[in-house]
């Protein structure tokens, strides 16, 4: 079963930030030109003051109008993220992003920022795991026939 780590290291470790006076519309523009859809709050490197994400932008437009895109990232983002583990399992993870309909996650580690998983990173993970069991299972099955066959 993979873990937060296992996708770590396949992806990077790379986290996007933002400083927490980010305007809105800055945040906005650089989702669309980084294609990402969340960005870790930040005034220091390896810290987390916050997540900001596209909901979060939805929510303050819908709140405050076009005036929201003026807003400060620290305004309107979330200040106590929910976040995980390196050493969580990605099954873990998935069922607290599912339960609390999130779809980012801060990985962090001693209390320092190590990392961003996304829906799509554990959705891969465990399609990845899954196509794993199925070969480990085939070859298994295979090997269980061809000395059925030899024996015979």
């Amino acid at each position: 079963m993979s873990r937060v780590r296992d996708v770590l290291q396949e992806k990077g470790s790379a986290v996007h930030t933002v400083p927490p006076a980010t305007t809105v519309i800055r945040v906005a523009q650089r989702m669309r030109s980084e294609h990402i859809g969340a960005f870790v709050v930040s005034a220091r490197v390896g810290q987390l003051d916050g997540l900001v994400t596209e909901r979060d932008i939805v929510f303050a437009i819908a709140r405050h109008g076009e005036g929201a895109l003026e807003l400060p990232a620290s305004a309107v983002m979330s200040r106590a993220p929910l976040t995980c583990s390196p050493d969580d399992t990605v099954r873990s993870v998935m069922a607290e992003m599912t339960r609390w309909r999130v779809r980012h996650l801060p990985v962090v580690e001693h209390g320092q920022l190590r990392g961003m998983i996304s829906i799509g990173d554990v959705v891969k993970a465990s399609i990845d795991d899954a196509d794993l069991e199925t070969n480990v299972m085939r070859d298994a099955y295979l090997t269980g026939r061809a000395r059925l066959a030899e024996t015979g």
